[in-house]
């Protein structure tokens, strides 16, 4: 197997970053009295979130807090965070105690670089529309044409995997195209300006930016990926989950309803994504006619956790992922 260009993150280097939050990073506060009998510890949740995604909808609309103060609990809601590995650090370095519903591979990679997270439940959305794109100016209409050309991605993320799914597929040297790591904000300005080629980009920032750049796709997850490779995911510490596992569970309980909410409701809850994302209507629609299911998978589900290993040891063997993970060994016990 070749070795492809991409940087193996460091377990000092991402523990290093867990600066990188909202607040200061007091780490976790046990004062308060136990509740032995509900078995928490704590009557507070910090929830992380983005300008898109369930998170979003379940601060915007306010359900999810409802339904849990029902059990007697706090939400606090941090953010708005860029995507999924500032969350996974602020998780770590103690400033929040949930990821925000991010891919499963840069989880992945926070755990290798020694993070002590573990999942508490995944989620599958369909349909997948993360895709790589190029504007319409670029002479860029396949695959093949990204030889010599540059990339935008974020590193062990949706991005950069669908990059290399892609580059595997049509027969392209990983090495002739040139990976330029870059978060969701800095992206989408490099790809307008010309500074990189094309992007690899989930919605609704992939949506967007085909729009406002007059851009086209290049290979589509949901229609060109032959199978899945990465999931959305929850996370907390092994801590917070083994001293709150009725916390932990009434959280993935107020999420599995509100991912029900959006499945039964999604043009409302495209009304609610577009206030907050503040994009155009012709965006909105077409996430309206997407008609997003979501469905949630426990983290005793057999057969999902035999998926996800599949996927881990995909991106192991293709340099993603800088060393082998056993997924089961990363999991709440509930």
């Amino acid at each position: 197997m070749p070795k492809f260009p991409f940087a193996n993150p460091s377990r000092r280097g991402f523990l290093g970053g867990a600066a990188f939050g909202i607040g200061a990073l007091a780490g976790f506060d046990f004062s308060q009295p136990a509740h032995a009998a509900t078995g928490r510890v704590t009557d507070t949740v910090r929830l992380t979130w983005g300008l898109s995604g369930l998170n979003l909808i379940a601060k915007e609309r306010g359900e999810f807090e409802k339904l849990l103060a029902k059990d007697g609990i706090k939400v606090e809601w941090l953010g708005p965070f860029p995507n999924h590995a500032p969350t996974l650090q602020a998780v770590t370095g103690g400033s929040a105690d949930f990821s925000f519903g991010g891919s499963t591979t840069p989880a992945l990679a926070a755990i290798i670089a020694g993070s002590p997270l573990v999942f508490t439940q995944f989620v599958v959305y369909e349909p997948r529309t993360t895709a790589i794109i190029a504007r319409d100016d670029s002479g860029i209409n396949k695959v093949e044409d990204l030889v010599g050309k540059s990339v935008a991605v974020n590193r062990s993320g949706l991005g950069e995997f669908l990059l290399v799914a892609a580059l595997e597929k049509h027969k392209v040297d990983l090495t002739k195209v040139k990976f330029v790591y870059l978060n969701p904000p800095d992206a989408a300005p490099a790809l307008a300006s010309g500074k990189v080629d094309a992007w690899s980009m989930w919605s609704p920032g992939v949506d967007i930016a085909r729009l406002d750049y007059k851009a086209h796709d290049i290979f589509l997850e949901g229609r060109d990926l032959d199978f899945q490779i990465d999931y959305t995911s929850y996370l907390t510490t092994r801590k917070f989950a083994t001293e709150n596992p009725a916390l932990v569970r009434a959280v993935n309980d107020a999420f599995r309803a509100e991912g029900k909410w959006i499945s039964e409701n999604g043009k409302d809850a495209e009304y609610i994504a577009q206030k907050a994302g503040k994009y155009s209507d012709q965006v909105r629609d077409q996430f309206i006619a997407l008609n997003r299911k979501y469905r949630y998978f426990p983290v005793n589900d057999e057969k999902f956790l035999s998926e996800l290993q599949k996927a881990a040891d995909w991106l192991v063997a293709r340099k993603v992922l800088p060393e082998p993970v056993k997924v089961t060994d990363h999991l709440a016990q509930l």
